[in-house]
């Protein structure tokens, strides 16, 4: 069974103007689009915690789910991470999902306090956050998992999340990509970090780890994160007109097998969002159609 293709738009988690964020939100909503994604970026001054700006949209929103993209596990602690989620997730009924990343930008981690960590050790962390995150949401009534970066001994995990929250990997690097596709149940990549002429190959890579692991690659929920502009035709990608934005995005549909779409406007903010939403999206699913 083939995902459902969703739509939404990147919130940016200003805290000034104080209200910027929770107004992009509910407009996001009331223009009809799926998703709303929060950046997690600790160390930026000029950002609200991710978590808890989430936290209070999905509290002055009705039907969008949230997404943080990603959250930065150096500085959360995934047992608590994965209680923060299915809180919120059964407070909602349903309305997030855990976006989740290795950790980018060390220098800024470690002034934080956070761990530096190579390449290596961050997909290795990942990987036994994930195990945490699952055995958290388990629903046993004790947990154990040993692990070098992350471990649980004896916690007793509660409450039980719903069924459909998932936790969606920011992966570009070949271990993070056949992570992805083995344990994760989606995929958040950014075009600005994989481009047209790389994603090919990634989504290979996700698609033969998920059948290696005996898992249907067509149930990975994939998100592409994409910033431009809707205006005069333009030969760049995610430039143009309506039409060319509907030809590409149902190109990454039918021949990438991409089941998501998220916006960032790259100007004109408001007024980009709405031709998104009113032109680009209704365009682009009667073509998929």
């Amino acid at each position: 069974m083939t995902l459902p293709v969703l739509f939404g738009a990147n919130v940016d988690p200003i805290w000034q103007p104080h209200d910027a964020p929770l107004r992009a939100a509910r407009a996001a909503e009331r223009l009809g689009l799926d998703l709303i994604t929060i950046q997690d970026h600790p160390y930026q001054a000029a950002f609200y915690d991710a978590w808890t700006l989430l936290t209070y949209l999905a509290g002055r929103t009705d039907r969008v789910t949230l997404v943080p993209t990603v959250a930065t596990l150096p500085l959360r602690s995934p047992a608590v991470l994965a209680k923060s989620a299915a809180s919120l997730d059964l407070l909602t009924g349903g309305r997030v999902q855990l976006g989740l990343g290795a950790g980018a930008f060390w220098d800024a981690i470690a002034a934080m306090g956070g761990p530096r960590r190579s390449p290596r050790e961050a997909v290795e962390a990942l990987d036994e956050a994930i195990q945490v995150i699952r055995a958290m949401w388990s629903g046993e009534r004790s947990v154990r998992v040993t692990g070098r970066h992350y471990s649980l001994a004896g916690t007793r995990p509660g409450p039980p999340p719903s069924p459909g929250l998932g936790i969606w990997l920011g992966a570009y690097g070949p271990r993070m990509l056949a992570l992805t596709g083995t344990k994760a149940d989606g995929w958040m990549p950014s075009h600005a970090f994989l481009g047209l002429d790389r994603l090919p190959e990634a989504v290979a890579r996700i698609n033969d780890a998920a059948a290696d692991s005996g898992r249907d690659p067509a149930r990975l929920r994939k998100i592409y994160n994409i910033s431009g502009l809707i205006g005069s035709e333009s030969d760049q990608p995610f430039q143009g007109t309506v039409p060319q934005w509907t030809d590409q995005l149902a190109s990454l549909v039918s021949d990438h097998g991409m089941n998501g779409f998220v916006f960032w406007p790259a100007d004109d903010h408001e007024n980009q969002l709405a031709r998104f939403a009113e032109e680009v999206v209704p365009a682009a699913r009667a073509a998929l159609a």
